[in-house]
């Protein structure tokens, strides 16, 4: 597994877990930070930043802030920003997503807890 495109808020802590990741499957050259992840990103610009990569990423990973991530989400998977999807700070989710837009799009293969993490380590 690696990555096509690893996006990052551009704060401290999620820039530095992002490029953790990125070291770790080898993909520095594909991390970015943006203010798109920030907590007062916007969720449309930062899904325009994505569709505007080419050639089209396959694999992408997100790192940002909470409650920013379980809105975009929800978006993803419900097409509401409101909480359907509730992510623990510190959890990965994993999306599977057809043809990325700003609504229903995505539907949720997976949702772990840093709890769970750990007992998988």
């Amino acid at each position: 597994m690696s990555f096509d495109l690893i996006l990052s808020s551009p704060y401290v802590r999620a820039r530095q877990t992002a490029e953790i990741v990125a070291e770790a499957f080898n993909a520095r050259k594909n991390l970015e930070c943006t203010e798109t992840l920030a907590p007062s990103g916007e969720p449309k610009k930062l899904l325009k930043r994505v569709a505007n990569v080419s050639p089209a990423p396959e694999d992408v990973l997100l790192v940002g802030h909470e409650p920013y991530l379980s809105e975009l989400v929800s978006l993803l998977v419900s097409g509401e920003r409101g909480s359907s999807v509730v992510m623990k700070k510190g959890g990965l989710c994993k999306l599977e997503v057809n043809s990325l837009r700003a609504g229903r799009c995505a539907s949720l293969a997976w949702l772990l807890t840093p709890k769970q993490m750990s007992l998988m380590g």
